[in-house]
């Protein structure tokens, strides 16, 4: 019997911090699919200076519940040259205050919060037909259930405040804040969220289970854990990801670990913190997130210098445009196999064109005869890619199939000659019109720049859900990235005429680049429209395209 309630009191603890963990990453992708956006297009304003960046991490961080969230943002855009380095690293220990103050505000519920957050929630991911009604209810009905695991939490481990063998666990880790450190940066890391980590610690200093010395220990290492995560997230990225994440891994290490050696002396009080052990454990994070920022923020250009220094790019083109290269081909009697293989090469060609565009948007600002070479191999790469994909679905097509199969070998090979018509623009067309850019002297208006980094960002991030799609065959997301084809090309029409407006005023800049930068709206229209097409076949098979708006609007 003691064995059975032992096993059910682990399953009590295991299963709320699920809960808890699950619903932290329930807020974050609602405000990642319904905001995504607007976030991506503020976090790559924020470069006025050091103190905006770092505002706008932390209500980036506030936004996403997740410093991490931010972090992969803001390394995709340094990869792009849309950020600087000090700036980049400004917004990541904005995104760390930001995350400490997610922390503050989790911890103190109000009661009749939980029921009108779900019912208000609930009704919304229901019922809304909105483009952000479903995600607003998917973020209302994950602070609901951050509120409801916080309680659960609370009611698993009361029975330990009765357990010897517990208490003397925690007692050791009040005496051993070096143990208590390392676990808190590991736990961290394999809940892939400080906020669910911290929720957790403080939670259980709450409780009384927790000494606070203990507490002080692991909280300083979930901060580090923290940055551990997207370290691991770029392992396979370019350098110039790797470089801000890497800085930002040392800043907050050295930080967390100088900040340990100094609470743990000898005399040293935390009731400046607060008036009990949990809202010190809380303000104790918020006050080391704030602390860093103040103190590195002045020194971030020579940091950056620094890093640049010590960690120099390495084969610049191969490492932007990295990618997976097998073909896979399966026996051609065998067509559910045969199909399976056919949309994995569809789906390798994708992700052989992602990076593509994403190297061609720097093309424009900074000139590179390495990458734009690399661009044009690969375009040879996929177009040999789509001839063999075509041969096989032929092949295919002359076994005998029934009708469901003969329609999905029609949509794969209609989806290939989408993506390998992308892949053609961007080769051709826009390290074309780069070039052109770099040979004649030229650079954007500072509006115009602006508006070609951030519609290739939307672009590239639909381009990015269109993998999704392919991947997960999930009909929400093809519902959005059809939905995103009709917005981009209303923003690619809205773009148009600004530039058409600052051309009638006479803006020298805006003449010399005007029909590089119309053509190249033009060109990230039509792969943004080419990738949207992955989405079709799945709302047809769902009926989405005979009884919604959407079957009107299919055009490019």
């Amino acid at each position: 019997m003691q064995d059975s309630q032992f096993l059910l009191f682990f399953l009590n603890i295991a299963g709320t911090a699920a809960l808890l963990i699950w619903s932290v990453r329930l807020v974050r992708t609602g405000v990642e699919r319904g905001f995504a956006g607007e976030l991506r297009a503020m976090l790559r304003r924020s470069t006025a200076n050091r103190l905006t960046a770092a505002v706008t991490g932390l209500g980036a961080a506030v936004a996403l519940q997740s410093s991490t969230a931010v972090a992969i943002l803001v390394t995709n855009f340094v990869t792009s040259g849309g950020l600087a380095a000090s700036a980049a690293l400004a917004i990541l220990l904005g995104a760390d205050v930001g995350s400490a103050i997610v922390s503050q505000i989790l911890l103190v519920p109000q009661s009749f919060l939980i029921p009108l957050l779900l019912l208000v929630g609930v009704a919304l991911f229901l019922r809304g037909e909105g483009r952000r009604t479903r995600p607003i209810g998917r973020i209302l009905i994950g602070l609901a259930l951050i509120f409801v695991s916080l309680g659960m939490i609370r009611t698993a481990t009361a029975p330990l405040m009765e357990s010897e063998a517990t208490i003397a666990a925690m007692r050791y880790l009040g005496g051993d804040p070096l143990t208590a450190f390392v676990l808190g940066a590991l736990f961290t890391w394999m809940v892939h969220s400080s906020v669910a980590a911290i929720l957790l610690f403080v939670t259980l200093v709450t409780e009384g289970l927790l000494p606070i010395s203990a507490a002080t220990a692991m909280i300083l290492g979930a901060n580090l854990g923290g940055v551990i995560i997207p370290y691991f997230l770029t392992l396979a990225a370019p350098m110039a990801e790797r470089r801000i994440v890497i800085a930002h891994l040392a800043l907050r290490g050295v930080g967390a670990l100088a900040a340990l050696a100094l609470l743990i002396g000898p005399g040293l009080s935390l009731d400046w913190l607060g008036a009990t052990p949990a809202r010190q454990a809380i303000n104790l994070h918020l006050a080391f997130n704030l602390v860093l920022a103040l103190v590195t923020i002045p020194f971030l250009s020579p940091i950056s210098s620094f890093i640049m220094r010590f960690l120099p790019d390495r084969d610049t083109a191969s490492s932007t445009l990295a990618g997976p290269d097998a073909l896979s081909m399966a026996a051609l009697d065998k067509p559910d196999r045969a199909l399976a293989a056919a949309a994995r090469e569809g789906l390798r060609m994708g992700e052989l064109i992602e990076p593509m565009l994403r190297a061609a948007g720097t093309l424009y600002f900074t000139w590179d005869d390495a990458t734009a070479a690399a661009i044009r191999a690969r375009d040879d790469k996929v177009r040999k890619m789509h001839f063999a994909l075509k041969l096989f679905l032929a092949g295919l097509m002359r076994k005998e199939m029934d009708e469901d199969q003969s329609r999905g070998a029609m949509e794969l090979a209609t989806i290939a000659t989408n993506l390998e018509a992308a892949s053609d623009v961007i080769a051709r067309t826009m390290v074309d019109l780069a070039h052109r850019l770099h040979t004649s002297g030229l650079n954007f208006s500072r509006e115009g720049g602006t508006e070609i980094a951030e519609f290739h960002d939307k672009v590239l991030a639909n381009v990015q859900l269109a993998l999704n799609v392919m991947m997960t065959q999930d009909p929400d997301s093809a519902r959005e990235l059809v939905a995103a084809k009709d917005r981009v090309r209303a923003l690619e029409q809205h773009l148009q005429r600004q530039h058409l407006i600052r051309l009638r005023e006479g803006l020298a800049e805006t003449i010399e680049t005007s029909n590089v930068h119309q053509e190249t709206l033009r060109a990230l229209k039509q792969i943004n429209t080419a990738f949207s097409m992955v989405g079709y076949p799945i709302l047809a098979e769902t009926g989405d395209l005979l009884s919604s708006r959407l079957s009107g609007k299919t055009g490019a």
